[in-house]
């Protein structure tokens, strides 16, 4: 059994207690408002009861619904609102038309009350911690449902208290507690009937879910995502653009996409990725200088510079040359694979170099991110693009 089963059955057995010694002490007081109390008490019964079975079977996936029954947690959520306001209407009754009497063992009532108020105090506190745990909004909603059951004791045990000394409070302290009631009412019914109507997920789960996708080496653009609730779980849709021809990579890569959203966020049941290949109106040549910023360096990580050359589609001349500064020259460990992940920032299509990486840390980061990496001989820039058939004008650098 789930901990949010257990936290629902928990509320059904405080509930069958608390209806049985508000009752008790109802027949021994002939206190009107605590019997109407007893049976305000009955009705938490019932919707616990409610509760547990939405958890039951919100989370069954049939034919009919092959995407599961989430939402009944919400459609609960909205019911349990609509118990909150009658609960509202309820103690504005009880207490309203209740007539003062004298009681018999007062002493009881007041003990039961303050009983029931520690009761439903503390539990409303655990169940709020645990659906918050779980993202369970059914759950939360119970907890706010029951805090409002500490303020409908809390009028009675004022009434009680109050008619021992000759004081009525009873209508002012029911105006304060019905808009407290009516204030959670609202909030529960506008939160499970943004999910029932399909709003999207809050902005700081977009954001992380954005993020990751962006961080991903292969995503060239994230033309749009969009997310829904379904009761404590969320669905997440995006469609990207991939830097690669190949559909079983592509398809690994969604895949990876997936996985790292799920393991990084809490609650997804589902990331639903489209996917399409770059349409490539650029082609991205880097290759390392050396120090005179003519020559191809042997040394990939320890490279100063590198050249970034941009050919339009179709075309063999280059249309951009760029002089890119290498900001890791300095450093002691992983200057190949932090120069490599450089490249991959700036777009990079084909990296050329004198030497093979021999699977070290750049060859991982290239293959990783679909660059190219091409074997030149030349000693200049210019020589090893003539060999692949292109034509590079160096006075088009520009330093960077």
């Amino acid at each position: 059994m789930e901990e949010s089963e257990k936290v629902a059955l928990l509320a059904v057995a405080m509930n069958l207690a608390l209806f049985g010694i508000k009752y008790g002490a109802a027949l021994a007081t002939g206190s009107i408002a605590l019997k109407a109390e007893a049976f305000h008490s009955l009705a938490d019964l019932v919707a616990s009861l409610t509760v547990f079975a939405g958890l039951k079977l919100s989370k069954r996936k049939t034919k009919a619904f092959p995407y599961g029954l989430y939402k009944i947690e919400n459609l609960i959520s909205v019911c349990i609102a609509l118990i909150i306001f009658y609960a509202g209407y309820e103690v504005v009754m009880e207490v309203m038309t209740t007539t003062p009497t004298e009681l018999k063992n007062s002493g009881i009532a007041i003990s039961v009350l303050l009983i029931a108020m520690l009761i439903t105090f503390c539990f409303s506190k655990y169940e709020k911690k645990i659906s918050r745990k779980i993202n369970s909004p059914v759950l939360l909603a119970d907890a706010a449902h029951i805090r409002t059951d500490v303020l409908s004791n809390a009028i009675v045990l004022v009434a009680v208290v109050s008619g021992l000394f000759g004081f009525q409070f009873d209508k002012i302290a029911a105006l304060i507690v019905v808009v407290f009631i009516a204030k959670t009412g609202i909030e529960i019914l506008i939160g499970g009937a943004r999910v029932l109507l399909d709003a999207s997920v809050d902005y700081e789960t977009l954001s992380k879910v954005e993020k990751i996708i962006l961080e991903t080496p292969q995503v060239v653009e994230l033309k749009t995502l969009t997310g829904r609730n379904s009761g404590r779980y969320k669905f997440i849709e995006a469609d990207i653009v991939l830097k690669t021809h190949d559909l079983d990579r592509a398809h690994s890569i969604a895949d990876s996409i997936e996985r790292n959203v799920k393991n990084e966020i809490k609650h997804i049941e589902q990331v639903l990725i489209h996917y399409e290949p770059q349409q490539n109106e650029t082609m991205i040549y880097a290759l390392p200088l050396s120090g005179d910023r003519e020559s191809i360096s042997p040394h990939f990580g320890e490279a100063p510079y590198f050249m970034l050359v941009t050919f339009n589609a179709g075309t063999k001349a280059a249309d951009k040359v760029e002089i890119l500064k290498n900001p890791y020259t300095n450093i002691e460990k992983s200057k190949g694979i932090l120069a490599a992940e450089l490249l991959v920032k700036n777009r990079v299509d084909f990296v050329l170099v004198k030497t093979n990486f021999d699977s070290k840390g750049p060859h991982y980061v290239f293959s990783n991110a679909d660059i190219e990496v091409i074997i030149t001989d030349e000693e200049l820039p210019e020589l090893a693009f003539e060999k692949l058939g292109l034509t590079v004008n160096l006075y088009l650098s520009e330093k960077e």
